[in-house]
């Protein structure tokens, strides 16, 4: 079976692809700046700033009268209200600098508060999630379904750990400490785009995390969605999106989860 694109999420992948061109180029000096004296923090900085000025113009020239809300940008209203592009031109921010290849660029497209079109982009492995409502997600134009494993102890699953200053450390060891004793293993992989992709591959059972933007998650949730699998926030009947807290699993496996998690706090 060949998917159906529409013409909205051709455009999506196209610019993806365009500005991974950019952020390949600039990951292959990143990686020689890591034996070096120089911190490659302001590189990395100026690469986000180039990959988030592609995706912008491409989609504005095409579409111009939605809105944008970007990592690095501030939020511009539309001629159309109703619609708006959500975007993280570098999820992985802290991988990308440190060389380490796993890192993606997140487009969404958001129409009346709902996700209707989201694409991701892995451009090191180059593999691109996409997806629209009603229609599936895919994987390079191959159908994603979310994991059918039954037995908790077969499966894995992906958190963010809170680094630096941020809040919620201690919270997040007693979920970790709660699961950990009911499955296969954990793991903290630095890209949240790519957690949720992951889950709609069926690579991962299942996913959480605090803490984040509407930008870390607009897409993957779709993807999810659309893979067969379910999507809540942490906060009993908020948005995920609005809110930042998010748990996404295979519907097999969600509820079991959510309450081991959910249990912790």
């Amino acid at each position: 079976m060949v998917p159906n694109y529409s013409p909205t999420l051709n455009l999506m992948i196209n610019t993806a692809r365009k500005a991974a061109r950019s952020l390949l180029k600039d990951f292959g000096e990143v990686e020689y700046l890591q034996a070096s004296t120089k911190s490659p923090g302001d590189f990395v900085s100026k690469a986000d700033l180039r990959a988030e000025k592609i995706i912008r113009e491409e989609l504005e020239q095409a579409r111009p009268y939605y809105g944008w809300i970007g990592e690095e940008s501030e939020e511009a209203i539309g001629k159309d209200p109703t619609r708006r592009w959500i975007v993280d031109p570098l999820d992985g921010t802290s991988n990308f600098l440190h060389g380490i290849p796993h890192w993606a660029i997140s487009i969404a497209l958001e129409h009346k508060k709902e996700i209707v079109a989201g694409v991701i982009y892995d451009p090191v492995k180059d593999e691109c999630y996409v997806a629209e409502k009603g229609n599936g997600a895919w994987l390079n134009e191959k159908r994603l379904r979310v994991s059918g494993r039954e037995n908790m102890l077969e499966m894995l699953f992906a958190t963010g750990i809170p680094f630096a200053n941020k809040t919620g450390l201690s919270s997040t060891l007693q979920e970790i400490n709660n699961l950990m004793p009911q499955c296969s293993g954990l793991r903290r992989n630095g890209a949240a785009a790519l957690d949720l992709a992951y889950v709609a591959a069926g690579r991962l059972d299942g996913y959480w995390e605090r803490g984040l933007n509407s930008w870390d998650i607009a897409a993957g949730i779709l993807l999810v969605k659309e893979a067969g699998g379910l999507v809540e926030s942490l906060e009993k009947n908020l948005d995920p999106i609005l809110n930042g807290s998010i748990i996404a699993a295979s519907n097999k496996v969600f509820n079991q989860f959510s309450s081991i998690i959910l249990k912790s706090n």
